[in-house]
C-alpha cells in the first residue's frame, strides 16, 4: 500500500496551482524524468521556463550560481528588477551578498546551538499533545503540525505568545498567497500592482513590517539586543548594515518559512502513519531510526517543491540549449521521488540510508538554515507522538495548499487509538 497514488495524467501543468490542489502530480514528473528532463514549458501568466526533474540535474544546478544564479529571483513569477530589488531577501542574492548575511546568522542556527531548544520543543511537545489527544479525532495539521513551528518560532525571534497565532496568519497570507483559505488576496485571482514592492506581492507584508519595527523598537528599549533579529541588523565585516527594506523582507521570510515548511513536515509524517501502518510500529521500537527518520519524512513531505534559478549564460543539459535570462524550476518534489537515487521513492523508508534528498537544497549555497532546527522539531514531536499512539487513521479527506511553491497537506482529518502505557 502507498500513502500516496498520483491521480495526474502525467501532462500536468506544472505552473498551474490548480494541479497542485490535489497533491504533487508525480505522474507527470515521473513522464518528464524519463522522456524529458529538461523540457521547456510555455506560460501564460508570464514567459515560459525549463524543468528540471532529475535529481542529477536539479543538485547539479543547485550547487552551481555562476550559471543557475538566484539573484533575479526564486519563484516562478517575473518581476521588475525594481520590484525584485524591494522585494528581495538574502535567498534571491548570490555570493559575495549572500554569503554576508549567512555568515552573520549561520551561528544562531548552527546544528550545536539548535540542540539547546530540544528540552523547549519537548515540553511544547508535551503540552500540545497532552491537550490534543484528549480527543479521538481532530485536524492534525491545525492541531498538532501547525502548533510547534508557531511555538517555537516565538522562541526563535522573540515574540510574546499572544501575538504568534496573528503572526502565523499572517506568515500563511504570504506563502500561501495562491489559496484562498489563507488570504483574500489570491495572487493568481486579483489584481496585485497595488502590492508589488511588498514581501511575496501581498498586503500581509506591509503589516509584518509595521510589526517587527514596533518588537525592534520594544526590544532596543528595554536592552534587549539577543537573537536572530538582533545578529542580522549588526555591520559585516567591512561595515556594510542591512537596509529596512531587507530588514523587513528578511523578517517575513523568517515569519512564513520558518512556520510553513515545518507544519507541512509533520502533516506529511502523521499522513504517512496513516498510510503505512507499519511505520508506527517501527518508531515503537526505537533505535537507531530515530537518527534518519526526520531526514526521510521530509523527503517525503518536501515542503519546498521548487526553487527558481536564471541562467546568466548559454549552457547545454540534455542536448537543449538553455539561454541567458531563462528560467529554470529546479523541481525538488520531482528530485525527492528520483528512483534512480531512491528505492521505492512512493513509499516512506524510515531507515532509508542514504538519504540525499533536496528538501533543505542540500549542496548548494542556499542550504536551508533552519534545516536543524526543522530535523529536531520533525524527531521530538514524533518521539512524543508514538508514546503516546498506537495507530493513527484517516478520518476524512485530507486537502492539500493550492499552491506549486509551498507543498503541503492544509487538512488532515485523524483518528487515534491510544497506547496502552506500561
Amino acid at each position: 500500500m502507498t500513502v500516496w497514488t498520483a491521480t495526474d495524467d502525467g501532462f500536468a501543468d506544472l505552473s498551474s496551482h490548480d494541479v497542485f490542489a490535489n497533491g504533487t502530480p508525480h505522474n507527470t514528473f515521473e513522464r518528464l524524468r524519463r522522456d524529458d528532463p529538461a523540457n521547456w514549458q510555455e506560460w501564460s501568466g508570464g514567459d515560459g521556463f525549463w524543468n528540471l526533474t532529475r535529481h542529477a540535474d536539479v543538485w547539479t544546478a543547485n550547487k552551481n550560481p555562476q550559471i543557475f544564479s538566484s539573484a533575479r529571483g526564486i519563484r516562478m513569477e517575473d518581476q521588475s528588477y525594481e520590484e525584485y530589488l524591494a522585494r528581495r531577501t538574502f535567498q534571491e542574492t548570490d555570493a559575495p551578498e549572500h554569503t554576508a548575511s549567512r555568515r552573520k546568522l549561520f551561528a544562531a542556527f548552527s546544528k550545536p546551538m539548535m540542540a539547546k531548544f530540544e528540552d523547549q520543543i519537548r515540553e511544547i511537545c508535551v503540552e500540545i499533545l497532552d491537550r490534543v489527544l484528549e480527543e479521538d479525532s481532530f485536524d492534525a495539521t491545525r492541531m498538532i503540525a501547525r502548533e510547534l513551528p508557531m511555538r517555537m518560532l516565538g522562541r526563535v525571534i522573540g515574540t510574546p505568545d499572544k501575538d504568534l497565532p496573528w503572526l502565523v496568519d499572517k506568515g500563511d497570507a504570504l506563502m500561501a498567497n495562491t489559496d484562498p483559505d489563507f488570504t483574500d488576496h489570491v495572487m493568481d485571482k486579483l489584481t496585485t500592482s497595488d502590492f508589488r514592492m511588498m514581501p511575496f506581492n501581498s498586503p500581509a507584508g506591509a503589516e509584518l513590517y509595521s510589526y517587527a519595527q514596533k518588537l525592534m523598537e520594544d526590544k532596543e528599549a528595554s536592552g534587549d539586543t539577543n537573537g536572530v533579529l538582533h545578529m542580522i541588523r549588526q555591520p559585516d565585516e567591512d561595515g556594510n548594515v542591512i537596509s529596512e527594506s531587507e530588514f523587513r523582507n528578511f523578517f517575513c521570510l523568517l515569519v512564513a518559512a520558518g512556520n510553513d515548511t515545518t507544519r507541512y513536515s509533520l502533516a506529511g509524517g502523521i499522513q504517512a502513519l496513516c498510510g503505512q501502518p507499519e511505520l508506527i510500529d517501527q518508531l515503537h521500537a526505537g533505535g537507531e531510526i530515530w537518527d534518519r527518520m526526520a531526514d526521510e519524512v521530509i523527503r517525503w513531505a518536501t515542503p519546498a517543491t521548487y526553487f527558481r534559478r536564471t541562467a546568466t549564460q548559454d549552457t547545454e543539459l540534455h542536448g537543449k540549449t538553455i539561454r541567458e535570462g531563462d528560467k529554470v524550476m529546479l523541481w525538488f518534489a520531482s528530485a525527492n521521488r528520483d528512483p534512480n537515487i531512491f528505492k521505492d521513492p512512493m513509499r516512506v523508508d524510515l531507515t532509508r540510508r542514504p538519504n540525499q534528498h533536496m528538501s533543505f537544497g542540500q549542496g548548494g549555497p542556499h542550504v536551508c538554515l533552519g534545516m536543524w532546527l526543522a530535523k529536531l522539531e520533525v524527531r521530538v514531536l514524533f518521539e512524543e507522538f508514538v508514546k503516546r499512539v498506537s495507530k493513527v487513521e484517516f478520518d476524512g479527506e485530507y486537502q492539500f495548499l493550492r499552491s506549486n511553491f509551498v507543498g503541503g497537506i492544509k487538512k488532515l482529518p485523524v483518528r487515534i487509538t491510544r497506547r496502552q502505557r506500561d
